[in-house]
């Protein structure tokens, strides 16, 4: 089969997560899909192809083999702060493994979903932190280390390869009413923890404002890192606020040792390391993406906030 004859299609990763599948529902109005997960994948539109493999092992070069790959679209990493056995390798091989793909089969645009984070809270930040700021999220979040390192393998295939439009999105800390991650996670709670004496500034994004971001940047014409912003910041006792939220105030040399028992027991899902987001500032640029690929969200700060509240299983 030739290559002008094969069926042409966008690669999309991360097909089981909530995040994942309302980027193939938009991805899936403009092109053929073919949703990939480990996980069992559900909710998708019927005529989505749908592969569940592992994306280190060799079926998936079989949909390079007999269709022709326009884009890669990688949300396939695994965020589970409990760890997995092979959490890092899966991640950091996996991605190497698509790139690989990507140069050999003449894929034109590869798209990664990273994280703000990676960036790190820290007390010596300063306000609106740039692409080419230093990445120290892993510092002390050790669930970080895989962004950093996946990041780099994939800022280093730019320089490699400049034929292939390679794009990364830098979002901060996304919520919404599909999403469970540990923003979204910690703003559902009755009695949220604050850290007492501090009041960090919070930047939040809503889950389909990312959508949107991840199709302006499947579209973008050239290479480049992005940080994805929301409607704007505000200190988290404002967004507690809007929440109604009757906050208990920890103090620092108790919050986290009281965590780090109760995470190693069971009894808490928020992860001891997110702590230092409700302590320090992590607060990025988005300026870059507004003028470069004309994002900017939709949802108001308000309605972002409060769309955390109106989670569905």
């Amino acid at each position: 089969m030739s290559t002008r004859t094969k069926p042409e299609v966008v690669i999309a990763t991360g097909a089981a997560g909530n995040l994942g599948k309302l980027v193939i529902q938009e991805l899936h109005r403009q092109h053929a899909v073919v949703a990939v997960d480990r996980r069992p994948i559900r909710g998708l539109p019927k005529d989505v192809t749908q592969l569940r493999t592992d994306v280190r092992w060799r079926q998936i070069e079989d949909v390079f083999r007999t269709s022709r790959v326009r884009a890669i679209v990688h949300l396939g990493l695994i965020h589970n702060p409990r760890g997995e056995d092979d959490q890092y390798r899966f991640n950091v091989v996996g991605t190497q493994r698509l790139l690989e793909l990507t140069a050999k089969y003449g894929v034109d645009r590869f798209v990664m979903l990273s994280s703000a984070n990676i960036y790190g809270p820290d007390p010596d930040n300063s306000y609106f932190l740039t692409e080419d700021a230093p990445l120290l999220g892993a510092e002390h979040h050790h669930e970080i280390r895989d962004l950093v390192a996946v990041d780099r393998i994939v800022q280093n295939f730019f320089y490699r390869h400049p034929e292939v439009k390679t794009v990364m999105l830098r979002p901060v800390h996304i919520v919404g009413p599909r999403v469970k991650n540990a923003p979204s996670n910690y703003l559902r709670l009755e009695r949220p923890w604050v850290i007492t004496g501090f009041d960090p500034i919070v930047q939040l994004i809503h889950e389909e404002d990312v959508v949107r971001a991840m199709m302006l940047a499947s579209n973008y014409g050239e290479s480049g890192v992005f940080n994805i912003v929301g409607p704007g910041e505000a200190p988290l006792s404002r967004i507690l606020q809007v929440l109604n939220k009757k906050t208990r105030s920890v103090p620092a040399f108790l919050a986290k040792p009281i965590l780090e028992r109760a995470w190693s027991v069971g009894a808490s899902g928020y992860p001891p390391p997110e702590l230092r987001h409700i302590q320090y500032n992590c607060v990025v640029d988005g300026s870059l993406a507004k003028r470069k690929l004309g994002f900017q969200p939709h949802y108001n700060l308000v309605d972002t906030i409060r769309s955390v509240v109106e989670y569905r299983r």
